[in-house]
């Protein structure tokens, strides 16, 4: 197992991990860890792409249809009806 020390650590950033710790019941080394493992849980997973993370957000409020993929084409103005 690795080893990690960190320098400079404000006091009251240790004290409220200590209390934090207190009240899950771990060690703060424990603490510490779990906080550290949270943090970087599913980072090494493929994330949706935009649209797709777009679409499923706003389903439930009447976007139903197909966006057309815009990748490669041209940028064109945006046209308004009066």
């Amino acid at each position: 197992m690795a080893q990690l020390l960190v320098r400079n650590l404000e006091d009251d950033v240790k004290k409220k991990l200590q209390d934090r710790a207190r009240r899950h019941g771990h060690s703060t080394a424990e603490e510490v860890r779990e906080i550290l493992r949270n943090a970087v849980r599913g980072e090494d997973a493929a994330k949706q792409p935009l649209g797709s993370r777009l679409a499923a957000r706003f389903s439930g409020i009447g976007l139903d249809e197909e966006i057309p993929e815009l990748r490669g084409q041209e940028p064109r103005p945006a046209e308004f009806d009066s």
